[in-house]
């Protein structure tokens, strides 16, 4: 009796090895190429699917677009000043957002990130931007300073743990961590040391510059999940920075005799603007442009992923004096609350906050400066006065200048 011959078939579709091309067999079973031509398109279409999911924010940060003018009323309610840097900002913002949403194009245009990077003296709102603009945006958001970054291989934080801390705020959601916005603080710290070559290594200047460049232009980055270095047997997180925006802001100190050279301000004659002359001598960061910054100490490659270039003005004594007590986190408005929670009433006169603010423009020091001078005024009835039976502290001009001359402050030479 002859062998009954066992005839293959697909175990998808049912299809016999004679109705088909290609039979491919398995453990227990075979499949036909019609089935794995389908499989590949459900494959396609549930990938498609997720992507889009996280793009238009399946996640807990669903974009919350703001026009420019919008965003640049926001900021003006926490930062006093500043309009062209509220200006640029507002546009990068609202920029990069239309860069993340755009439908796909038919034709060749491909818009580029337009990572910033902003320049003003210490004290003058830099890092309050970008906190402000954060309190604003529904997008992950990550404060990083340079300064703790050094050369891949050496003792410090390679570059790619800046994405860490993004994915940190964001509960390492992947998706919206890649549209993201990252501040990176004291970028001026990691200019290059010197122009003269040297038998060590700049690993803590040119060599973070370096590992900066792909990741500001956009690539795929491995990151570790709690931060710090690289191990071998470490489970990494890709993270594609083409969509994140980079913010860089730093003090330069320094720089402003860069663009003195430069723009020659020494001009001599009788049809001078004396005024004019001065008024650009104290502002001269407003002239600011690449060529300053590469002087500097940023090399070539980094300024060109960071095209757009801003200034902070430095801060006069009407802005300072706005500062105490316009914005919605006005450092009056805090210590009012906090003698508040002890149910005590402060009042500060007038000549009180004029007296703040000349302090304040002798040290040099900024914003910052007025809390400093602040604490130095109010330690006393901060420390004093808690369970006691006062009701209201009444500050006045001669009460500001003895708590003020008994600081440590007060003993600061004149900057």
């Amino acid at each position: 009796m002859a062998k009954q011959t066992q005839v293959l078939h697909c175990s998808f579709c049912g299809r016999s090895r004679d109705e088909v091309k290609i039979l491919i067999a398995g453990q227990e079973g075979h499949i036909c190429e019609n089935c794995v031509e389908h499989a590949q398109e459900i494959i396609v279409q549930e990938l498609s699917l997720k992507n889009e999911a996280g793009a238009t924010g399946s996640s807990n940060f669903k974009m919350n677009i703001r026009r420019p003018a919008e965003i640049k009323k926001f900021l003006d309610e926490y930062v006093i000043g500043q309009d062209d840097a509220k200006k640029v900002l507002s546009v990068a913002v609202y920029n990069h957002f239309k860069r993340i949403v755009q439908k796909q194009q038919t034709d060749d245009v491909e818009i580029e990130k337009s990572n910033i990077i902003m320049v003003g003296e210490t004290g003058t709102g830099k890092t309050l931007l970008a906190k402000s603009i954060a309190r604003l945006l529904n997008v992950p958001f990550a404060i990083v300073d340079a300064t703790v970054f050094t050369e891949a291989g050496y003792v410090g934080e390679d570059v790619e743990s800046m994405l860490t801390r993004l994915l940190q705020n964001c509960n390492y959601d992947t998706a919206a961590a890649e549209r993201g916005i990252v501040y990176v603080d004291e970028i001026d710290k990691i200019a290059r040391k010197g122009d003269n070559p040297s038998i060590t290594r700049d690993v803590s200047g040119e060599g973070v510059q370096q590992g900066l460049l792909k990741m500001l232009e956009g690539t795929e980055v491995l990151v570790p999940p709690q931060g710090g270095r690289k191990h071998p047997d470490q489970k990494m997180i890709k993270v594609d920075t083409k969509n994140i925006l980079f913010i860089c802001g730093g003090a330069f100190d320094g720089i402003d005799k860069v663009i003195a050279r430069r723009i020659n301000t020494n001009a001599i004659g009788f049809s001078v603007n004396k005024d004019e002359q001065e008024h650009q001598r104290k502002n001269l960061l407003q002239f600011i442009n690449a060529t300053d910054l590469k002087s500097f100490g940023l090399i070539p490659e980094l300024l060109g992923r960071l095209p757009v270039v801003t200034h902070l003005e430095p801060l006069d004594k009407e802005t300072l004096r706005s500062i105490l007590t316009i914005p919605k986190n006005a450092l009056i408005k805090q210590y009012t609350r906090l003698f508040e929670l002890e149910e005590i009433k402060l009042v500060i006169e007038e000549p009180v906050l004029d007296f703040m603010v000349t302090k304040a423009l002798e040290y040099k020091l900024g914003a910052r400066g007025l809390r400093s001078i602040c604490e130095s005024i109010l330690t006393d009835a901060m420390f004093e006065l808690p369970g006691t039976d006062t009701k209201e502290l009444i500050v006045t001009l001669e009460y500001a200048e003895s708590m003020f001359s008994k600081s440590k402050m007060s003993t600061l030479k004149v900057a």
